[in-house]
């Protein structure tokens, strides 16, 4: 199911996935960078997306600015985190009582991090898992700020990952004990391991606000 909200710079557009039974919760899946070419039918989020629907959450994957349906225009992770609150505030209004998950990936996953660092605040999410959380300065010559995520982040990175290197992740990981999650032998978009990912994500959520 498609439809949009407004946000801060327009229309937000969502791919909707609802489950066939009583959901779980609610689970914002990102896409990859736009100015690549990322969109939400990107085969990570929509593999993932697919996962979480199977595993009864309704799977929501916004299009950044500028992307499909979205109004507005890139804004280098700073603004699609603001929308990223909107559309988090959008979805507990519209689904009251039901635990809201963020699934970040690539450009996504760093747009997620800035997104639960502002959700912490005032209304903390139940869950977050981050794939190919790019950290400093990446090949291609962007940078992203290393943020202060929450203990409760789940982070899953490719061994061999060329567009958000492992070794700065893990010099971030190692300066705060937070554990990460290496697939050998693969790339930055899991390739060969993707629905082992996606089974480490839906046990990460849990079922019903409760990790599994």
């Amino acid at each position: 199911m498609q439809t949009s909200i407004a946000g801060p710079a327009g229309t937000i557009q969502l791919l909707v996935d609802l489950p066939e039974a009583t959901p779980h919760g609610i689970a914002m899946v990102s896409h990859p960078q736009p100015l690549l070419g990322g969109n939400p039918r990107h085969i990570v989020p929509h593999s993932i997306a697919r996962g979480l629907r199977a595993a009864g959450w309704i799977a929501v994957r916004p299009s950044f600015r500028g992307v499909d349906g979205s109004e507005g225009s890139y804004s280098d992770g700073v603004g699609e985190a603001d929308d990223a609150v909107v559309v988090a505030d959008h979805l507990r209004h519209l689904y009251p009582g039901l635990p809201l998950a963020l699934v970040g990936f690539s450009f996504g996953a760093h747009v997620y991090a800035r997104a639960a660092c502002l959700l912490e605040s005032r209304a903390p999410v139940h869950a977050i898992a981050l794939l190919g959380l790019p950290v400093g300065r990446v090949p291609g010559g962007r940078a992203y700020e290393a943020l202060p995520l929450p203990d409760r982040t789940l982070l899953l990175h490719g061994q061999d990952d060329a567009m958000a290197p492992l070794p700065q992740l893990l010099a971030w990981g190692s300066a705060r004990q937070h554990p990460v999650t290496v697939f050998p032998g693969t790339d930055h978009f899991f390739k060969g391991c993707l629905p082992r990912a996606t089974a480490l994500i839906v046990s990460h959520l849990g079922r019903d606000g409760l990790p599994a």
